[in-house]
């Protein structure tokens, strides 16, 4: 792949400051661009950006000093990750049923999917166009996977679960286990059937290793456009709302209901049957024990507002030398009585 500067400019919206027509033949961190490579910079980074050795820049509109080639945007990370898109050639299968996976019967394949060797479609199954189905992954019975979606290897979609359309499920993810329902009874925990399904609204993407567990009844929800990372885990009969970002090692409580565009940090943990309100940031390692409202930017167990949270932990580092003047003050009080 090669592009000039001001073609990639056009890609993204940019202006050209310096030489246009110099030629970018690949895509390069600040630290290991070369001559050929295009790299971006926003601040802190910016003096780092000056040094760099790399053909061009993408910096943020107003930055000034450069006189080499430069592309400038309102985003330079966002216009970046368009250029990786077509700098980056995509992974291409044939498309088609190969004869070493294992489609059940009754079900229903459209047009231009591609179901790679020893993938296992379960009766009933509904997969749409374009959807692609990696080697070692499961789909249930009754379950559909909607339109260009991905499972990557061993994913697992369970009985009767939907997945929208343009949704990525990476390696190892399973949706649709059992929820962790039990009743105990005389020491003996017994275990209450999980009959519900999970949904998957559009242009969900699910990381590796994730958890989400069917609904005792009804569903479990993830609103569209929610990025999940690895290694997390959503209980059963949760509700996540539109475009959340929810990241590593979180894991969120049965029948928790999350409001659109709420951020959890790494490690986050919350207890079951709360309402997580919208527009909210919950730092890593939050831990959230009750109901919260919206526009919440909170941090701490149990969880605080971020600002009273970075207060405790300066008085904590205070707490040494604290502890030291009180002993001193004992000592003299105690010497006068």
């Amino acid at each position: 792949m090669e592009k000039t500067v001001s073609e990639a400019a056009a890609f993204v919206g940019g202006t050209v400051g310096g030489d246009g027509a110099r030629v970018i033949r690949g895509l390069a961190s600040l630290e290991d661009a070369g001559a050929d490579d295009l790299a971006f910079a926003v601040s802190p980074h910016i003096d780092e950006a000056r040094t760099a050795a790399a053909g061009a820049l993408l910096l943020p509109t107003g930055t000034e000093g450069f006189a080499g080639a430069v592309i400038y945007v309102d985003d330079p990370k966002a216009a970046f990750a368009k250029l990786l898109a077509i700098f980056t050639p995509a992974i291409a299968h044939p498309v088609g049923v190969s004869d070493q996976a294992y489609i059940g019967s009754n079900v229903r394949i459209g047009a231009g999917v591609t179901v790679l060797p020893f993938a296992y479609v379960d009766d009933n199954a509904v997969l749409g166009a374009g959807v692609t189905l990696y080697p070692h992954t499961y789909v249930g019975q009754y379950s559909e996977i909607g339109d260009g979606t991905v499972l990557y290897p061993n994913a697992v979609v369970r009985e009767h679960c939907r997945i929208g359309a343009r949704c990525t499920i990476h390696s190892c993810a399973v949706v649709g286990a059992d929820g962790f329902g039990f009743t105990t009874e005389q020491g003996v925990h017994t275990k209450v059937p999980q009959v519900g399904n999970v949904v998957i609204e559009d242009d969900v993407e699910i990381g590796a290793h994730v958890g989400i567990d069917r609904a005792t009844l009804g569903s479990t929800v993830i609103g569209r456009g929610t990025k999940i990372d690895n290694l997390v885990h959503i209980g059963h009969n949760c509700s996540i709302g539109a475009n959340c970002l929810i990241v590593a090692q979180t894991g969120i409580s049965g029948s928790t209901k999350v409001g659109h565009n709420v951020t959890f940090g790494g490690q986050v943990g919350t207890v079951g049957h709360i309402n997580i309100g919208a527009n909210s940031v919950y730092a890593a390692r939050s831990g959230i024990i009750g109901d919260m409202p919206e526009g919440t930017f909170g941090a701490g167990f149990p969880v605080q507002s971020h600002a009273e949270w970075l207060r405790v932990q300066a008085a904590i580092r205070r707490l040494p030398e604290m502890a030291k003047k009180l002993k001193t003050l004992e000592k003299k009080l105690g010497g006068k009585e």
